[in-house]
């Protein structure tokens, strides 16, 4: 009886704690669809959330929600996926090696002030409309926080660390593999963070050119068509795209640097 009841217990507590976490984001839903309703806003400019709701259901029906969302994805992965693994990739080696650190610091500092949409016409020159321009410019966005966050891990790595790796005659490989890339971890998993945010902005101006699907094109092509909450719910769709990708990096960083929450003091 009282397992069940403790069982119970940690039911209500999860539910509660849901429900606290995404209040803001209730009362904004609320407040979104009583402005119109009410006449404080004109419903053509900003359609209640409900309307805008039963807009993205009858995407899904139609199997046009899906369409759009698995050529967003596509684009976003691959350019997600390419910038984090050269950025991971450069970023431990510029961290690791001072040398190479001093030689590069200059050009990256110079490429990471040039900004990706500023390049996307460049991009299109050499790749043409199509989709490897749009995974180019992407990759060009996210790889910046990833290898910038990657490098500032690397040469924050505790040097207690390290002189107890070297005084039990661990090779330097070892000491990388060992100590340093997981030492690192936190730093680069706050990089992905802020780079699928990136991807997502990107994406939006990337899907507005040269596109037929996605949910850049949605929200363009709804504009253009003055189709309102079509457009509202490419927006929304957007959105939730990005919570969800944020989150689900969340839950991948709590998984992989657990022992990070044991070095923090219990209260």
């Amino acid at each position: 009886m009282s397992a069940l009841t403790g069982t119970r217990g940690k039911g209500l507590a999860k539910i509660l704690g849901f429900f606290k976490r995404t209040l803001a984001i209730f009362v904004f839903l609320a407040v979104w669809e009583a402005l119109p309703q009410f006449g404080f806003i004109d419903p053509f400019f900003l359609p209640p959330f409900s309307k805008v709701a039963a807009t993205i259901y009858a995407m899904i029906l139609s199997g046009e929600f899906f369409t759009h969302l698995a050529a967003s994805l596509k684009r976003a992965l691959s350019g997600f996926a390419l910038g984090f693994t050269v950025a991971v990739s450069l970023g431990l080696l510029v961290g690791w090696f001072r040398p190479l650190e001093k030689f590069l610091d200059p050009l990256l500092q110079a490429f990471r002030q040039t900004s990706a949409l500023a390049l996307f016409p460049v991009f299109i020159l050499f790749f043409g409309i199509g989709e490897t321009a749009k995974i180019a410019i992407i990759y060009w966005g996210v790889q910046w926080p990833i290898l910038l966050n990657t490098i500032t891990g690397v040469k924050n790595v505790e040097p207690l660390l390290i002189k107890s790796a070297r005084s039990m005659a661990a090779s330097n490989s070892v000491i990388f593999f060992h100590v340093v890339l997981p030492a690192s971890l936190p730093y680069i998993f706050t990089g992905a963070r802020l780079s699928a945010t990136t991807s997502i902005l990107i994406l939006i101006a990337a899907e507005m050119v040269g596109a037929k699907a996605g949910l850049g094109f949605l929200v363009f092509d709804a504009q253009q068509k003055f189709e309102i909450p079509r457009m509202y719910a490419g927006i929304l769709l957007m959105s939730m795209l990005g919570f969800t990708a944020n989150y689900l990096i969340l839950h991948l960083e709590r998984k992989y640097t657990s022992w990070k929450q044991n070095l923090v003091p219990q209260r």
